[in-house]
């Protein structure tokens, strides 16, 4: 059947998720290969493993109707809009009626299968117009569309006895969404684009780097889906940021010490899921520090938003569109922040050259966006007022439902910050046990695929999982996603045996990304020692937080790289500054592309580490001094052996 049948042309993005609620995900049918399994078994509207109400099955009609009528389908008048609505939401119930299997229906095929639910529910098109009815029939047959995908999907027995019926209906499916994308209907390009860019968003950010894992012929990035670790937030700042905590730390206890326990269930008991915050609070200002899972849980909301494949505990985000906005990329060269309608440019979309005039300003004006702005450490602290009041007259501007998060670290600004703009503070919660316990098995799981040492892979995640329980310095350090999963990385590569301490650590981590990632990949070419890489990568991290930047021009990163070459033999050998960058950022493990013409650390954390060693290899104490107040150099101070400032400078 050609595309051009199909009354409704949704795309299956958009009409998928909505399709796939009207059912259970698990129970009877879910990969069976024996037999079929009849279709009123496992509506999710019936039965004891009821999830949807009457109410909610016509909510998921009034949405299907609204995407259609966004599509620039046929439309219908406005005081009929409601009528439809009601009209498929009782075909849809008549689900529950059916006699027929899932196998059945198949057969029957969609159009076929579209007449039997109407027959059930005794044709209610007849009380609509000829306008209504056209509609209703168009989106129902759409429906049975994926409601049959959706069958095929489930039960490996329907996909495997109907394989040609399974083929076709996969094959129309790609035609109507290629159709959508290439003959846009009149009316329906603004739904056409936001599809394209939602398909985008998901792309660019589905994916994360777990570290570590990019070593023994694996994947550099994981999906987001597989890699993510469920994160809580808490109004309450973490526990061992308190005068009790520290005290237990400096006497040493186990992790089921009383007064440990204790701390940890207070901070618990007020902490939620990150990624529900924004149900409650339409503006959240969220902090947590170096590693914590910032970033990671704006790729994710980012990612869940434009799938629309939601969970319950996610469904504020239905309709909505992401906009994610790292200031570090936003403020590089001191440009004026964007407005909504520079949101898409400023951050690289390819997309933005398409984008409808006026979109931006309808989605936000309507309260659908997700604004998503990163990093507000991340920009020198001479910049962050200016970006106070660009956030309030965006706010002021954009008030409605739309959905805010701004995170920072810390040390850039108190969780205050944003109160009087209505912001609520939270911060990410460290990983308690079971977290850490759950990162570790995952961390394992995705290191595991394609490896030759399987086994053995086994035997040092049993050993891990034991030590971080049982060795309170241990637990201490793997209390965020970037620490845990450089543990994961070193106590793998050393066999079980781990550095002590945080500053240990990440040396013993730069020396992993710098020598072993090449040996383990059997990369040819020059084998240069530590010692003379990280003479030139201390410089250009050194840059970086003298002007309190978190990204670099590659032409500037060449420059620094020319002029350090005459004082660094082994590097200079490779050639000059171009090949030299270039070595470092195919070879390093820890420079990144992440736009054109742009280069960064692959995490915050390594550029402070490596700048604090520049400031003090440089005895810049003077400067240090001078920026003792500045949560960035503060944050530099900091990892080197894990003292407060003040101390570091005395020590110095």
């Amino acid at each position: 059947m050609e595309p051009t049948a199909i009354g409704t042309r949704l795309a299956s993005a958009a009409i998928a998720p909505l399709v796939k609620k009207l059912f259970v995900t698990e129970g009877p049918g879910a990969g069976l290969v024996d037999k079929p399994i009849r279709i009123s078994g496992y509506v999710s509207f019936k039965g004891e493993k009821r999830a949807l109400t009457e109410s909610d099955v016509r909510e998921l009609a009034a949405k299907l109707v609204k995407q259609a009528l966004r599509a620039g389908e046929h439309p219908i008048r406005a005081d009929e809009q409601q009528a439809v609505t009601d009209v498929l939401a009782d075909t849809l119930q008549a689900l529950g009626e059916l006699t027929i299997s899932d196998l059945d229906a198949v057969r029957l095929g969609h159009q076929a299968f579209a007449r039997d639910l109407r027959r059930v529910s005794e044709n209610p098109e007849r009380h609509l117009t000829a306008d209504g009815a056209y509609f209703y029939e168009a989106l129902l047959d759409t429906a049975c569309l994926h409601i049959l995908h959706f069958f095929t999907q489930r039960s490996t027995f329907v996909a495997h006895t109907l394989v040609q019926q399974t083929r076709a209906v996969d094959e129309l499916i790609l035609k109507v969404d290629e159709l959508m994308r290439r003959n846009t209907l009149p009316g329906g390009e603004v739904a056409a684009f936001e599809q394209a860019y939602l398909a985008h968003i998901t792309k660019k950010h589905g994916k994360l780097t777990i570290y570590g894992i990019d070593l023994n012929n694996s994947p550099a990035r994981w999906p987001l889906d597989v890699a993510y670790l469920s994160l809580e937030a808490s109004p309450l700042s973490w526990p061992w940021q308190s005068a009790a905590w520290q005290r237990t730390l400096r006497h040493g206890t186990r992790g089921d010490d009383s007064v440990s326990h204790h701390l940890l269930s207070s901070s618990v008991a007020t902490s939620q899921p990150a990624d529900q915050a924004l149900a409650t609070d339409r503006r959240i200002l969220l902090r947590g520090e170096a590693g914590s899972g910032k970033t990671t849980l704006i790729q994710w909301l980012a990612v869940s938003t434009a799938r629309q494949d939601l969970p319950d505990r996610m469904e504020y985000l239905y309709d909505r569109i992401p906009f994610v906005l790292p200031l570090r990329t936003l403020t590089r060269h001191g440009e004026r922040l964007p407005a909504p309608k520079d949101f898409l440019a400023a951050t690289g979309c390819p997309l933005a050259g398409t984008q409808p005039a006026g979109w931006e300003h309808r989605v936000l004006v309507a309260g659908r966006g997700l604004i998503l702005i990163d990093g507000i450490d991340e920009i020198p602290d001479r910049e962050r007022e200016r970006t106070r009041r660009w956030l309030q007259d965006l706010i002021e501007t954009y008030d409605g439902d739309n959905r805010w998060l701004v995170t920072s670290r810390p040390s850039a600004v108190d969780q205050h910050w944003l109160a009087d703009d209505g912001f609520t503070g939270l911060t990410l919660s460290a990983m308690g046990p079971a977290g850490i316990a759950t990162f570790i098995e995952r961390w394992h799981d995705a290191a595991g695929i394609g490896a030759d040492d399987a086994a053995e892979l086994e035997r040092l995640e049993a050993q891990l999982l034991t030590a971080v329980r049982t060795e309170p310095d241990l637990g201490r350090l793997a209390i965020n996603p970037l620490m845990c999963g450089l543990i994961c990385a070193l106590h793998r590569d050393r066999r079980g045996y781990l550095p002590h301490g945080r500053k240990d650590l990440y040396e013993a981590a730069l020396s992993m990304l710098l020598s072993r990632r090449d040996r383990e990949r059997d990369m040819t070419g020059p084998d240069l020692a530590d010692d003379p890489q990280l003479d030139v990568l201390q410089r250009l991290a050194y840059w970086l937080i003298k002007n309190g930047r978190t990204e670099m021009d590659r032409s500037r990163a060449m420059d620094i790289i020319g002029r350090a070459l005459p004082a660094v033999p082994e590097v200079a050998e490779l050639g000059d500054a171009a090949t030299v960058f270039e070595y470092f950022l195919q070879r390093s493990g820890l420079l990144r592309e992440p736009a054109r013409n742009t280069v960064d650390f692959i995490h915050r954390t390594f550029q402070d580490f490596l700048g604090a060693r520049a400031a003090l290899e440089e005895g810049d104490f003077g400067l240090l001094v001078a920026h003792a107040a500045d949560d960035q150099w503060a944050n530099c101070l900091a990892l080197l052996g894990a003292r407060p400032p003040q101390e570091a400078l005395a020590g110095s």
